[in-house]
């Protein structure tokens, strides 16, 4: 699925030149300029494209379809003006101001001021991610309450007090967060702007009711996270190598059972099921891409005998390698 997922991304951004981050303005509502139409700027050794839409006065929201392990973003840290990132598929990350990171997978969201990221690095672990960020100035927007809103009783210096000036924090996938914002997906591109207008509300009225003090928050320390990925750099330029969870903790000083926990937060899988895919994957282009035996990829890739390497492959690609290797010759046939 998530090799799908990536697939989709690459054609959606297939002309989009690498190192590029195409930005598209869109303007639901003339008002003055917010955080994410006009005042951030962004640096990527991949590509990406930016939709965003003045949604509201006082709003700014983003579709964004990203391809590349991070991007760097500047922006001004400005203390009232809320932020919230909706992670639709892959995986993002941040490392926040005063030490901490907090990690999404596919349907969690991550709300926090913006002063706690205004340079920071978005990172994606798994190469790819495609979400909605939605920027909310508080005083704005409470100088120009949306009508439908002005009898909810709604507090933007309460949420200014619960979100801005708190710790980072996340909302796990949840059905609530469905409903808000896979419409918005959904929406064809030019009933967007119509669709944003509703469920930007919603959000604020489900922002209402949060409990601003979670019984528990997914962070972690920034060292831990950028520790783990030194481990997943090792064992990914080093496939030959099969590395023990032990071996890697007195390695890199970290205790065991932090270092499954932040690997899980980081890049969504257990180390074992992670490892498992990569070497299908990594198995996959070896067998696009060249003419070498099967045994000679498996040992390339750690597996003792031919025998156990099919096995794992089939349990991921449901399907042996030779099987993938023809069909994957026999499609190239018929589409020269």
């Amino acid at each position: 699925m998530k090799r799908e997922e990536c697939r989709r991304i690459e054609q959606e951004l297939h002309r989009v030149a690498t190192g590029q981050l195409v930005v598209l303005r869109h303007s639901v509502q003339q008002r003055g300029p917010i955080l994410l139409t006009d005042q951030f700027s962004a640096r990527t050794e991949g590509r990406g494209r930016v939709e965003a839409y003045s949604v509201l006065p006082g709003i700014d929201a983003s579709y964004m379809t990203i391809l590349a392990p991070q991007i760097d973003f500047h922006h001004a840290a400005t203390r009232s003006v809320l932020e919230l990132f909706y992670c639709r598929s892959g995986r993002v990350g941040w490392n926040m101001q005063g030490g901490s990171a907090i990690y999404l997978g596919a349907g969690d969201l991550a709300i926090h001021g913006a002063a706690y990221c205004a340079d920071s690095a978005m990172m994606l672990p798994l190469g790819y991610a495609e979400g909605i960020a939605v920027a909310l100035d508080l005083p704005v927007l409470e100088e120009n309450c949306p009508a439908v809103l002005q009898e909810t009783g709604i507090d933007f210096q309460q949420m200014e007090r619960n979100f801005c000036e708190r710790e980072p924090r996340t909302v796990s996938a949840c059905p609530q967060l469905d409903r808000i914002f896979m419409p918005l997906f959904l929406a064809k591109p030019d009933r967007r702007g119509a669709y944003l207008q509703l469920k930007v509300q919603e959000l604020l009225l489900y922002l209402m009711e949060l409990d601003p003090e979670p019984k528990a928050a997914t962070q972690y320390y920034s060292q831990q996270t950028e520790r783990v990925k030194e481990i997943h750099r090792q064992m990914t330029r080093h496939l030959e190598r099969r590395y023990t969870i032990e071996e890697l903790s007195k390695q890199y000083l970290i205790n065991t059972s932090t270092l499954k926990e932040v690997f899980k937060a980081v890049y969504g899988l257990p180390i074992a099921r992670y490892m498992k895919e990569y070497r299908v994957r990594e198995a996959m282009r070896m067998l696009r891409e060249t003419d070498d035996a099967i045994f000679e990829i498996a040992g390339r890739l750690g597996y003792e005998t031919q025998g156990k390497f099919s096995e794992a492959f089939k349990q991921v690609a449901q399907m042996l390698p030779s099987e993938y290797r023809r069909l994957y010759r026999e499609q190239g046939r018929k589409n020269p």
